[in-house]
């Protein structure tokens, strides 16, 4: 088929036509902000992309299918011209790979608040280290795989599974597309606020997931997430829990924490399976290594997962942007992390703290995804923060388009911080940030800064880690 991507260079939407062209399909798209990587890496395999939409253009252009992506809403030139046409097929992107990559293959959905891509990648990784030869789709930059997407030929195919919205005319999630054999519940709070009401409104779509799994599949459950047991029981297909406690089925057991990294052991039922050492911090990544080794061995249908060797887990590199290190010299450490969300940033503290146990952590906030930029999560993110020795925030993304009684309160939260003792300010501007950040290296002997983002903060870790490695010379 010739098939159109309307918006193809969002990261899956990139990765999806890079695998279509793999199936032997002519791909092209069309986007309004085309830039590296995913410009390059569509370049280097062939796919056309065009700059900007028109319907005019789109129709000479006679596509087979046209793929709309989840940015495109009703309103943009080509949009009106698909729905005007009685004659040309178009899907959403979850459904586009419930009809061609994952029909015929054995799906590991790799679900939940957060984890998904680190998980996915873990998952993908052992699978590979097996002979599987699986497919995945990764939404991020795996350090010890060929790329974030791969058709593979083997069965199993690993897919992070989205609970947002499929598209401007599919409000379903995107895990309710992907069939899944291999089903994982990572963690469940509340999140997507522009997508969901409340908690309630995220577990049933969790629910909807859950009962689409076939009754020889598996789902795997973090049973130290009570919002996830609560889901439980389900009686139709093959549930293994996973935990820190006696009731876990898949254990993790003696898990430390420390500057060279962590360790733990994975008790399978009683026996011991693996001991584990790795340059990962954080208990919530060796739960998502625990996850991924009983998500690997099930897709290989394995009766007994400990069959499944593990030791490949001790040199995993992780992915790029979670807790990247991008520049480090005896004074001062420079890191970035993609969490937005309260959970996590406490999460990745937490464990930073291990990693650095000496050193004053600065961390500095870029609220900017759907929900970090509203009120909701002041509160869990003021909590969140709290645990660093001093807080900077940068301005909310996109401020002018949310009410200000709807609007984080980057003022308020620095207030509240202050008063608990921490050295917290908020700024109008991402490079007054900065450059408070560049005086604070001048002035102090050293240092962890860490920069939480889901998108660029403007550069301003980039230009932090240059200080950091040159600049400091020059002063």
């Amino acid at each position: 088929m010739r098939v159109y991507f309307m918006g193809i260079c969002g990261t899956a939407m990139g990765n999806a036509a890079l695998l279509l062209k793999e199936q032997g399909h002519e791909v092209l798209g069309a986007d309004s902000g085309i830039y590296p990587p995913m410009s390059d890496v569509l370049a280097d395999a062939g796919i056309e992309v065009l700059v900007g939409f028109s319907a005019e253009r789109l129709a000479e252009l006679k596509p087979d299918q046209i793929v709309i992506g989840n940015a495109m809403s009703r309103g943009n030139v080509e949009v009106e011209w698909v729905l005007d046409q009685s004659d040309i097929s178009y899907v959403s992107l979850p459904q586009l790979f419930h009809q061609t990559i994952l029909a015929g293959r054995r799906p590991v959905v790799i679900a939940g608040t957060h984890g998904k891509t680190t998980t996915s990648t873990l998952t993908a990784y052992l699978l590979k280290q097996t002979g599987a030869r699986p497919g995945w789709l990764i939404g991020g930059l795996p350090n010890d795989l060929s790329s974030g997407a791969c058709l593979g030929e083997g069965r199993p195919f690993v897919i992070e599974g989205d609970e947002y919205d499929s598209a401007f005319f599919d409000k379903r999630s995107k895990f309710i597309h992907y069939r899944p054999q291999v089903a994982v519940l990572n963690n469940l709070e509340f999140d997507h606020a522009d997508i969901f009401r409340d908690l309630e409104d995220v577990k049933r779509t969790f629910r909807h997931f859950l009962r689409i799994v076939p009754g020889s599949g598996h789902v795997l459950v973090n049973t130290d997430d009570e919002n996830l047991t609560s889901l439980l029981p389900v009686s139709w297909t093959q549930v293994h829990r996973v935990g820190t406690g006696p009731e876990s089925d898949l254990l993790i057991r003696n898990f430390r924490d420390s500057p060279e990294g962590a360790s733990f052991d994975l008790v399978w039922k009683e026996k011991l399976w693996a001991q584990v050492g790795w340059s990962m911090h954080g208990l919530f990544n060796a739960r998502n290594a625990a996850m991924a080794a009983l998500a690997a061995a099930l897709a290989e249908g394995l009766e007994d997962p400990t069959q499944l060797d593990l030791s490949s887990l001790d040199h995993f590199n992780g992915v790029k942007r979670r807790q990247d290190v991008l520049a480090r010299t005896p004074a001062w450490t420079v890191i970035e992390d993609f969490a937005h969300h309260p959970t996590a940033v406490a999460g990745a503290i937490e464990a930073l703290r291990a990693a650095y146990p000496e050193a004053t952590l600065t961390a500095c906030f870029e609220p900017r995804s759907n929900s970090a930029v509203t009120k909701r999560f002041e509160s869990g993110f003021t909590e969140a923060l709290s645990g660093a020795d001093r807080v900077y925030l940068g301005p909310v993304h996109r401020a002018e388009r949310i009410p200000p009684e709807e609007r984080l309160d980057t003022g308020h939260i620095a207030s509240r911080l202050a008063a608990g003792g921490l050295a917290a300010r908020a700024f109008d501007e991402n490079s007054a940030l900065l450059e408070q950040v560049q005086s604070d290296m001048r002035s102090e002997p050293g240092g962890l800064i860490v920069y939480f983002t889901n998108g660029s903060f403007d550069a301003v870790p980039k230009k932090t880690a240059e200080f950091a490695l040159g600049g400091l010379d020059k002063v």
